[in-house]
């Protein structure tokens, strides 16, 4: 069984915290206010903060880029030279293909942390954190300090840069694998498939599990494989091939993807989102997947709604506790906890007995993303519940969570 999760946030991450439940800090230097005044998780010179609990802590703030920002500044402080990322990833927001599949290079040995930026601007959040983290120079890269996926990124001055350059989405998640190649020194034997005009939400965890896998992700359509897909898979010689979230792949696009490699589907058939996520979290093949069935693990806990953030988050997949995503629903806009993920948190809730105290027990540490507008002080207090450590006595119940306010 794994080690424990980190029970709270690394003293390298200390900062300005925020100041109670639902408050606005002051916003400091590197710190990030949002637009509506609301609370603010900030990103300062010392690392990245937000409202934390005993089982939870938050990362983030008001949007996409500062998001990003904080997750690289948790895995990267830069305080140290073993805390400075080779390279960092530069993705154009308003790029969600781009944006998903750079989520390999979050993978081992590269471990790329990744930043927005709006079309060829970057934004104060990202700019700073770039600067504060100060990539030594990835080798596989051609010693490049920042890689640039698509050609509409800012390209920022001062670093050494490697831009990929194709324009059409699946043809550059074959440059992104090809890199990954690269980068792991043989060409990969696993790759992930998605449907490049699927449901955001449905493709979300296939971010972790690239990131945690090195497994890179192409690109279908629902309908047929691109022939930069046909080619690149073509190319790696029979690899094993998962489908995550089939429900949006046709059985034609399953059929032709099984000329290239013995086909796997990951993920929920209803086309639910959040039963789709705990699918992926659930799964293993082999050495390949989470297989999160038991306590003693990291998760991530995103907004579905909120697609961006699961790239951003993927990094928190490939180190520290190595998390899955998870998705809360939000319905009118509130991001809430779906009763299919309360109980798979019942399912992996840590217990402890008089044969084993507490202390000899595993625990599960959760990482939440975005601001109190993406997941709730009070959400997040009901996720601390799902997660907290019981007496074996009332592991195995359904925990009754706080009432919404």
């Amino acid at each position: 069984m794994r080690a424990p999760p980190p029970r709270l946030l690394a003293a390298v991450l200390a900062g300005a915290a925020l100041v109670g439940c639902g408050k606005s800090a002051s916003s400091g230097a590197g710190g990030y206010r949002s637009g509506s005044g609301g609370p603010i998780a900030q990103v300062s010179s010392q690392g990245a903060t937000g409202l934390s609990t005993k089982n939870t802590t938050r990362l983030g703030g008001s949007d996409p880029a500062i998001d990003a920002a904080a997750v690289a500044r948790a895995v990267y402080p830069g305080l140290t030279a073993g805390t400075r990322p080779q390279a960092v990833v530069l993705v154009d927001e308003h790029d969600w293909p781009a944006a998903l599949v750079a989520s390999a290079l979050a993978s081992a040995p590269l471990g790329a942390p990744l930043l927005y930026s709006d079309g060829s601007t970057l934004s104060e959040a990202s700019s700073q954190s770039l600067a504060a983290m100060h990539p030594t120079g990835a080798a596989q890269a051609g010693g490049a300090q920042v890689i640039r996926i698509g050609t509409a990124t800012a390209a920022p001055t001062g670093y050494r840069t490697d831009t990929l350059t194709a324009r059409e989405p699946a043809a550059l998640a074959a440059e992104v694998a090809r890199l990954d190649g690269r980068a792991h020194g043989v060409s990969p034997g696993q790759v992930i498939v998605l449907a490049k005009d699927g449901p955001p939400a449905l493709e979300m965890p296939a971010a972790g599990l690239s990131a945690e896998s090195g497994a890179p992700i192409l690109l279908a359509s629902s309908s047929s494989l691109p022939a930069a897909t046909e080619a690149e898979l073509a190319s790696l010689h029979r690899p094993a091939i998962y489908a995550v979230g089939p429900s949006a792949l046709s059985g034609r696009v399953l059929a032709e993807l099984a000329h290239f490699g013995h086909v796997t589907p990951i993920g929920s058939n209803s086309g639910e989102d959040e039963s789709n996520a705990i699918a992926v979290a659930r799964f293993a093949d082999g050495a390949f997947g989470w297989g999160i069935h038991e306590p003693g693990h990291g998760l991530v806990f995103a907004n579905a709604s909120q697609p961006l953030d699961a790239p951003a988050a993927a990094l928190l997949s490939a180190s520290g506790d190595f998390g899955p995503l998870l998705l809360l629903e939000s319905p009118g806009g509130r991001a809430s906890i779906p009763p299919v993920l309360v109980h798979y948190l019942s399912d992996i809730k840590p217990a402890y007995s008089p044969q084993v105290p507490p202390v000899r027990g595993v625990y599960n540490h959760g990482w939440l993303i975005g601001d109190e507008r993406a997941i709730s002080a009070v959400t997040q207090a009901e996720i601390d519940t799902l997660l907290e450590i019981s007496p074996r006595a009332t592991a195995t119940e359904e925990p009754s969570l706080p009432l919404a306010e």
